[in-house]
């Protein structure tokens, strides 16, 4: 049984987590390899302009193993090193790929979403949830601190005060907590949750591939960069969108008042 499922449908890829009978756990290196590699995949398919994540049954995803980290299996395996070592070569490469990757994405978190599960959440540009979902940063309740990069990404969607209550407590927050902090896009009934997560890709989806995948690196650089750096990276990218046909296509498709037809050229 493959763990990734990856399907590729007008414009829009779906990349569901498919380890139900464990809640998705994203902690073994069979999961971390078919994740990069479905986004590898998607990177390459000029086409795709947008990504949504969501997990297969009642979870979004668990995180962490806590089995394999209680008998010191997996990536939780070996001396104080070996697991640092670990966590460089199985669960931080997730962040890394999403934050790596140049096309929009969507988590859509249809169940709890725990520890690095909560974080491979956050890495999304946007998330959708179900009200049977909830998040929790989970890691303090085990007596480890988030390995994954969920102290750099949590302030930047929560804010640092709810990020460090999230992160010291440990406690789950609901949906609707989770909502009303702004760390979702929108919160739906479950049997809302596909539609309304697959309306939004569709909107992003009538855009230019290339100006999409522009806008997304400008975003991802402006978490680093000074504003005058970020002014001169923003008109040398829109520097070459004005010589694409993709714009002039955009640009007669406004004026004649009918949706354009873009080749990512």
């Amino acid at each position: 049984m493959s763990r990734i499922l990856l399907s590729i449908d007008q414009h829009i890829a779906t990349l569901t987590l498919n380890h139900p009978e464990q809640r998705n756990p994203i902690s073994d290196i069979e999961t971390v390899e078919a994740f990069e590699g479905a986004l590898a995949q998607i990177e390459r398919h000029e086409d795709v302009r947008c990504v949504m994540i969501t997990g297969a049954g009642s979870a979004f995803s668990s995180g962490g193993n806590i089995k394999h980290m209680l008998n010191k299996e997996g990536m939780f395996a070996g001396s104080a090193n070996d697991v640092r070592e670990n966590y460089a070569k199985v669960i931080q490469r997730i962040p890394l790929a999403l934050h790596k990757l140049n096309i929009p994405t969507i988590a859509v978190v249809n169940g709890p979403a725990v520890g690095a599960g909560c974080d491979l959440a956050m890495y999304c540009d946007m998330r959708i949830a179900s009200t049977k979902a909830s998040f929790a940063e989970s890691f303090i309740k085990v007596g480890i601190i988030p390995g994954d990069g969920g102290a750099w990404i949590l302030p930047k969607i929560a804010g640092y005060g709810r990020a460090a209550e999230m992160i010291f407590t440990g406690d789950s927050i609901s949906a609707q907590q989770a909502m009303d902090w702004g760390l979702l896009n929108d919160l739906v009934e479950p049997e809302e949750l596909i539609k309304k997560a697959t309306d939004l890709a569709q909107r992003i989806a009538k855009n230019s591939p290339q100006a999409l995948r522009a806008s997304k690196q400008l975003l991802r650089a402006a978490n680093t960069m000074p504003l005058d750096s970020l002014l001169q990276m923003s008109a040398a990218i829109q520097a070459n969108l004005h010589q694409s046909d993709d714009h002039i296509e955009a640009v007669n498709a406004l004026l004649e008042k009918r949706d354009p037809v873009f080749k990512n050229r």
